[in-house]
Order: structure tokens, then sequence, then C-alpha cells
């Protein structure tokens, strides 16, 4: 009986589905050796490649938007700069606009007062000769008057030029002395 557990024994262990016959064991591990060789020869150098690609894509993506953000930023700050250079611009244009626009009114008020002052200086002149002329025609036709009246109360005909020049300029004299003293007493 002993015996017959041993073959018993050696029966089990042989049919221990646990441990797989040695020719099987060979053969398996050979077969996984192959595959592992062939995926390691051939399937891995292109996964590390497509993983390579991609790191070095990621990577070239962040480098990319880094140089981006920074150029915007530089550009950002340019436009700042030529902003505030315009705005500084358009106030010293403005500036210079009002400053020549008051030399401006000022040269236009001096040259309307110096044509005001010719217009003024014309027109007294104008009056000064319209006065002469009116004090001349005036003179000549008051002497005439003053010459037939004086004519008619003395009787006799004033009709000397020379004499009738010296009366009418007696007379008229006598009524400029009179029209001084009236407007010096005002």
């Amino acid at each position: 009986m002993s015996h017959l557990l041993i073959l018993a024994a050696a029966e089990g262990e042989a049919e221990n589905p646990l441990i797989p016959p040695i020719p099987e064991l060979v053969i398996g591990l050979l077969a996984f050796v192959i595959v592992f060789g062939f995926l390691a020869k051939k399937l891995l150098p292109n996964i590390n490649k497509v993983l390579e690609q991609r790191r070095e894509a990621i990577e070239g993506g962040i480098e990319k938007a880094e140089a981006a953000q920074t150029e915007a930023q530089s550009v950002l700050e340019q436009y700042k700069a030529q902003l505030a250079e315009a705005r500084h611009e358009a106030a010293r244009l403005r500036q210079e606009a009002q400053e020549q626009g008051a030399t401006l009114i000022a040269e236009m008020r001096a040259e309307g007062q110096r044509q005001r002052e010719e217009i003024i200086a014309a027109g007294h002149s104008q009056i000064a000769a319209d006065r002469k002329a009116a004090s001349s025609a005036l003179r000549q036709d008051v002497g005439q008057l003053a010459t037939e009246l004086a004519g008619k109360l003395v009787g006799e005909s004033l009709e000397d030029h020379a004499r009738q020049s010296r009366t009418i300029d007696r007379f008229l004299d006598g009524l400029d002395e009179s029209a001084s003293k009236a407007e010096a007493s005002r």
C-alpha cells in the first residue's frame, strides 16, 4: 500500500494543474522570449519615437506659447509707449494750437484796432475837409449876401472885388471870434 500511495502521489504530482509540464514550459518560455524580442526590436522603438515626438511637440508648443507671450508683452509695451507718445504729441499740438489761436486773436485785434484808428482818422480828415469846404462855400454865400446887404445899406455898389473880399473877411473873422468865445465859455 505504501507503494500505491507513492504511485498515487507521483501521479497526483504529474497532474497538478499549477505546474505545467517542462517541455511546454520551455516552449512557452522560448515563445515569450521571441515575442518579447520582436516587440523590443520592432514595436518598442516606434512607441519610443512616437512618445518622443509627442514630448517634443508639447515642449515646442510650450516654448512657442512662451515666445508668443513674450512677444505679445513686448508688443503691448511698444503699443503703450506709442500711445503715451501720441497722447503727449496731441497735448503738445493742442497747446501749440491754443497759443497760435491766442496769438492770431491778438494780431486780429491789433489789426482791427489799427483799421479802426485809420477809419477814425480818415473820418476826421473827411470831416475836416467837409468842414473846410462847407466853410468856404458858406463864406462865399455869406460874403455875397453881406455884400448885397451892405450895398443896400450904404447905398453904393460894392462891386469892387478887393473891397468886397476885405469886407467879407472882416465880417467872417468877427463871426469866428464870437463863435470861439461862445465855445470857450461852455
